[in-house]
């Protein structure tokens, strides 16, 4: 700046002179800049596979172009001398017209700025809500709450930096606000809980769409939604359920769908009667459990003698089906052809049964 201020003054004590000279210079400096974006870098870019960093370059250059005429603007309101008039006691008389110009040059600077930051952080969060392995916090589910989260602190500031351009005292504006967010945080403290609950399950991901889970309180169905202030399941019955994100976020949650697979082992007790060959029993079972539809092939199923009933024998058939949501299906299927070979191979299903001995009483001689 000192060394175009030298330049200018070559053209003598014409201030509106060196005024158009210097706004001629800015608007040269600015096609210039944009030239320099708009081709060189544009070229630059074109070589890289990802199409972000040429999103990143429209939205620069016309920020880059506006300061640079704003900043030769300003250059040139220097060359008029627009300082006030000073009193004997060195106060300032009337309006400082110079400083008046450069407090709007800088808030039309700031509004051009502060619309850039709006699209740029609207861009960073697409891109890293696309990269689910690296953020998984950031999804499209998510992504309205951190635009709106990013554009109340870009105005935040924004607004900030124009009390201050303007001599204002911004800490009032501060206090202001704070008290405002107090306000705000009692008067919606559990609408807040249940947002950032939301926030921290998107995180976490104890769960995601579509896996079959069951809550402490017994609620089980298939997740069907994960917003930021609920979650809602889909029962068996066809009935939805939504539950707020705060009591989630709380609860003791058994996933059915998670671990390494989606796969989940039923079990299937069967009891026989006393005397019915044990040997003959497993390998009926197992012949059931291999054959049917419904299970899968590995891990293999497997036949336990769990314990000797007060009537039954008690037999236990495991076996894996493919998901949660096939269990009634599989249940019922094994159950019907469980029945159908015990009768074909002769085995009777036990049921409680009580034998009642009666014994002659004897009469008391006199």
């Amino acid at each position: 700046m000192e060394k175009l201020q030298e330049y200018l003054d070559l053209l003598g004590d014409e201030p509106w002179l060196r005024a158009g000279v210097a706004v001629v210079l800015a608007f040269v400096a600015a096609f210039l800049v944009d030239f320099v974006v708009r081709r060189v870098l544009r070229a630059l870019t074109r070589r890289t596979k990802t199409a972000a960093d040429d999103q990143l370059l429209s939205l620069f250059h016309r920020p880059v172009r506006v300061t640079v005429i704003l900043i030769g603007l300003w250059v040139a309101t220097q060359q008029l001398g627009l300082e006030p008039a000073v009193n004997e006691q060195g106060e300032a008389i009337g309006i400082d017209h110079e400083a008046w110009i450069g407090s709007l040059l800088k808030t039309l600077g700031l509004l051009v700025w502060t619309g850039f930051a709006f699209k740029f952080s609207r861009l960073l969060l697409q891109v890293l809500s696309r990269d689910t392995k690296r953020v998984q916090v950031i999804e499209p589910s998510t992504l309205p709450l951190f635009d709106n989260l990013g554009k109340i602190l870009i105005f935040g500031a924004a607004c900030y930096l124009a009390v201050r351009f303007w001599g204002g005292d911004a800490k009032g504006l501060i206090a202001s606000a704070g008290v405002a967010g107090i306000a705000i945080g009692f008067a919606a403290k559990d609408t807040l809980a249940n947002l950032f609950s939301g926030v921290f399950i998107i995180a976490d991901s104890p769960y995601k769409l579509g896996d079959y889970i069951v809550l402490d309180s017994g609620e089980r169905g298939k997740v069907i939604n994960i917003g930021l202030r609920s979650t809602r399941l889909l029962t068996r019955d066809d009935i939805e359920i939504t539950i707020p994100n705060a009591v989630m976020g709380a609860a003791k949650i058994m996933n059915e769908t998670g671990g390494p697979a989606p796969s989940r082992r039923v079990r299937i007790p069967v009891g026989v009667a006393y005397g019915s060959d044990v040997d003959l029993v497993k390998q009926v079972l197992q012949q059931v459990a291999v054959d049917n539809e419904y299970t899968l092939p590995a891990p293999a199923p497997r036949i336990r003698f769990r314990a000797f009933g007060n009537s039954t024998l008690d037999f236990e058939l495991l076996g894996w089906i493919h998901e949660p949501e096939l269990r009634g299906k599989a249940t019922d299927a094994l159950l019907t052809e469980i029945y159908k070979a015990f009768a074909a191979h002769k085995i009777e299903i036990a049921f409680p049964q009580l034998d009642v001995h009666l014994h002659k009483a004897v009469a008391e001689e006199d």
